[in-house]
């Protein structure tokens, strides 16, 4: 049996990984007797954890929302999620709480494991933010190319249907994409690779002499690959929202105008039309679209979809209708 302190620790462990635990499968899984449980649980209650329990056959016990915040545990990669949170909100990508984000960091840097503070090290080192925000990607992908930059380390990954070696240099995010600046061995070239798009990559131990990349921007070199892609539409509309508000949502995915103190305008270049919807609505402001045409058929059509859905009382016993198919009878 594990001593006292220990045991209270797995036992808390368990009871923030599951919402209500019986009490007899609580006590088989920190091999005590039900009697020794209800000591540990009185142990956390006096911690200040909020931790319920009932009585009976089915009783059991659930940890709950308290008055205070008590201590928390956390895995490993647990803790890299929250430092790399916290110093993204500490360098100004959530307004208004960089101070406090920085205090807590902090407290977490201080008790951080030597081993977890070389995965946040190198994830910062590592990185550049050209803009706040990004598509997820794999954690371990992620760390591992970013240990791999930090150690000057080949490593090789699958990109598409081709495997390729590359030397990394830095780790860039740009609209909601992060992206891979290496130089490219097989090429013999500087390349950018997005990590969404790359899958099982491996250190090969090789290291190597850090070259000097074109303009010494990783971030500039990055928006001027990205931006060499042709742009299908010029998106251009007026938004009754303050100048800062859209600049947050877009980023430099696109440009703002003010126009007044509560209303803006909005460019972008984009290549479907998804992009620039999802920005305007997440807004929650009246806009008016100025062009192109494709973009106000599109929120028509998306608009009357889902008035329609609003509208329509779904009969549970009657069977979807399917397009072109005439209902069940009329054949």
């Amino acid at each position: 049996m594990a001593n006292t302190s220990t045991r209270s620790l797995q036992l808390l462990s368990l009871l923030q990984t599951h919402r209500y635990w019986p009490g007899d499968e609580l006590a088989a899984r920190l091999a005590v007797s039900p009697r020794t449980l209800r000591r540990d649980v009185d142990r956390l209650r006096e911690l200040g954890y909020p931790v319920t329990g009932s009585r009976g056959v089915a009783g059991g016990y659930q940890l709950r929302p308290g008055a205070v915040l008590p201590p928390l545990l956390v895995d490993d990669d647990e803790a890299v999620a929250i430092v790399i949170g916290l110093r993204s909100a500490a360098g100004g990508v959530v307004a208004g709480i960089e101070d406090t984000a920085v205090r807590a960091l902090a407290k977490i840097v201080q008790v951080l494991p030597p081993r977890l503070r070389q995965r946040v090290d190198a994830l910062q080192a590592h990185t550049v933010p050209a803009l706040a925000g990004g598509d997820p990607v794999d954690a371990v992908a992620l760390t591992t190319i970013a240990l791999a930059a930090r150690d000057a380390e080949r490593v090789r990954f699958s990109y598409g249907d081709a495997s390729r070696l590359v030397e990394p240099h830095t780790l860039v995010t740009l609209g909601r994409r992060w992206y891979l600046v290496a130089w490219d061995l097989d090429r013999h070239d500087w390349r950018t690779f997005r990590l969404d798009r790359l899958t099982d990559p491996v250190p090969t131990g090789a290291r190597f002499r850090l070259r000097d990349l074109p303009g010494g921007d990783p971030a500039a070199f990055v928006r001027a690959r990205v931006g060499g892609v042709p742009t299908r539409y010029r998106v251009e509309v007026v938004v009754r929202a303050a100048a800062d508000v859209v600049t947050a949502a877009v980023g430099r995915w696109g440009t703002v105008e003010a126009l007044d103190e509560q209303s803006c305008r909005l460019r972008m270049d984009v290549h479907q039309l998804d992009d620039p919807i999802k920005v305007v609505a997440g807004l929650g402001a009246d806009f008016e679209i100025l062009e192109p045409a494709e973009l106000r058929d599109r929120v028509q059509a998306i608009g009357e979809t889902f008035l329609r859905s609003t509208e329509r009382r779904v009969d549970p016993d009657t069977p979807p209708r399917h397009a072109g198919f005439p209902p069940r009878g009329e054949i």
